[in-house]
Parts: C-alpha cells; structure tokens; sequence
C-alpha cells in the first residue's frame, strides 16, 4: 500500500510541474476545447486509465501478498 501512495504521489507532482510549463499556445487549445466541451470527453478517458491502473496494482498487491503468505 505504501508503494501505492508514493506511486501517486510523484504522479501528482508530475502533474503539477507540467502545469507550470503551459505556453499560451496550449492554453487557447484548452480553451477551444473547453468551449466545445471536449475537454470533458478528454478528462473522463484520463480517469478510466488512471483508475483502472490503481485498481490493477490493488489486485496485484493481494495477490502477491496472498502468494507471501502461503509460503
């Protein structure tokens, strides 16, 4: 579990440096697609991914727990 923390945690610390380096050219293109509401479309698909990838490494995590304990 603790691996999953840190794993998050430089995930969101990523997020934020590459926010700070956004040019005003990718703020019109954020802005163009917030307008058309594609940005929504775009946030939903980063979320499936990034929740699916959580849940992947919890199944593994007890399974591999599970397999520690048997020995």
């Amino acid at each position: 579990m603790k691996q999953i923390l840190i794993f998050l945690s430089c995930l969101f610390l990523s997020f934020n440096s590459f926010s700070q380096e956004v040019s005003s050219n990718d703020q019109t293109m954020a802005s163009i697609m917030r307008s058309n509401g594609k940005i929504y479309v775009v946030v939903a698909v980063l979320l499936t991914i990034l929740i699916g990838l959580i849940l992947y490494l919890i199944n593994i995590d007890r399974k591999i727990s599970k397999l520690e304990n048997e020995e």
